[in-house]
């Protein structure tokens, strides 16, 4: 039995929790990862022609979120690698305490301890999922196969829990941490401008799992009131139609002092963006129309939401919602216990 199903179980579920990357080209890096990575200046030259040269710099600024996901990606297999050479090597002390190997004393906690499936657990499986199964599927057709699956779901999670254990007996403690990454905390906020912990969240109104991350946000807020600052950045994503306007909307209600009134109300309404429905919406939460209707269809605040999205590209953002929580950055409708691992994290640290 190996060791590294943990990150596989991780990358399958966080697939599912993100709208797709937004292709983008920023003007210049926050930072120069390449260069950093090879000891290269950014002004070294890549390309020569006609007596010209393309620098380092030039072409680092035309993929800056794909380099950022680089470093991302290289962080995570390195902690990964590390968490696995420590479980097998704590694997293989415990095994000796009890004259095991370490595939039998993984055999003996995991396999060992699963409970056996009752009746009714596997007819609540099939009753649950046979209009997935093959035509003509009786339950003692596909009671082993049942069977199979609710044993392979313990087995993950009995396992998740030993190797849990195994790292609190051991004292184990990871101690790389991910890069921080710069962002301004520039636009509406709720939360105490000192707050311990302030998270930068780039957003899309029209992203489903922008609104769905909001019950995580939500339950943040709640939690660790006073204690942490959200401010909210617009990165409309491109193959999203209404989501340009739908932010234009939301900043022109910031105007008038509404902006979370707004972010709510197009969170709720996400099947209803037009501009038609945009200024219904402003009409609802009492803005004032005329003034509303003046800046929308005038595209007064189109910088600001492009300034946004520039800033979130340059900071690594391919794909709505993305969160920076004290620099740190988690990606995705994640569950509140996420949110709530890393900021507990940042607060023990101040």
């Amino acid at each position: 039995m190996t060791l590294n199903f943990r990150h596989s179980l991780l990358v399958a579920a966080l697939a599912l929790t993100a709208c797709p990357p937004k292709t983008t080209t920023t003007d210049a890096p926050s930072t120069n990862t390449a260069a950093a990575a090879s000891g290269e200046s950014p002004s070294t030259p890549v390309v020569k022609y006609s007596g010209k040269t393309v620098t380092l710099k030039e072409v680092d600024a035309t993929i800056t979120a794909q380099l950022k996901e680089l470093d991302k990606k290289k962080f995570e297999m390195r902690q990964q690698a590390a968490e696995q050479l420590a479980l097998q090597a704590i694997v293989k002390d415990e095994a000796a305490k009890v004259s095991q190997t370490e595939d039998q004393y993984l055999k003996a906690n995991i396999d060992g301890k699963l409970p056996t499936p009752s009746d009714a657990d596997i007819k609540k499986v099939f009753d649950e999922n046979k209009d997935k199964m093959p035509p003509g599927s009786t339950l003692d057709s596909m009671r082993e196969q049942i069977i199979g699956f609710l044993n392979q779901d313990a087995r993950r999670t009995q396992a998740l829990k030993v190797f849990d254990e195994l790292k609190t007996r051991a004292g184990y403690q990871m101690l790389m941490e991910e890069p921080r990454v710069k962002v301004a905390a520039t636009g509406p906020a709720r939360g105490p401008a000192d707050a311990k912990v302030t998270i930068v969240e780039f957003s899309d109104f029209e992203c489903p799992f922008c609104s769905k991350a909001e019950e995580s946000v939500t339950q943040v807020e709640e939690k660790f009131a006073g204690k942490v600052r959200v401010v909210y950045r617009h990165f409309p994503l491109s193959f999203h139609s209404h989501a340009q306007k739908a932010a234009e909307a939301a900043a022109c209600a910031e105007e008038q002092g509404k902006f979370w009134e707004m972010h709510k109300q197009l969170f709720a309404n996400q099947r209803s963006l037009e501009v038609a429905d945009l200024k219904a919406h402003a009409a609802t939460i009492g803005l004032d129309a005329a003034k509303f209707a003046e800046c929308l269809d005038g595209s007064k605040t189109k910088d600001k939401v492009e300034s946004d999205a520039k800033a979130g590209a340059e900071a690594g953002v391919n794909g709505t919602p993305a969160f920076f929580i004290n620099g740190k950055v988690i990606s995705g409708a994640l569950p509140f216990s996420e949110f709530e691992k890393v900021i507990n994290a940042e607060l023990a640290k101040t």
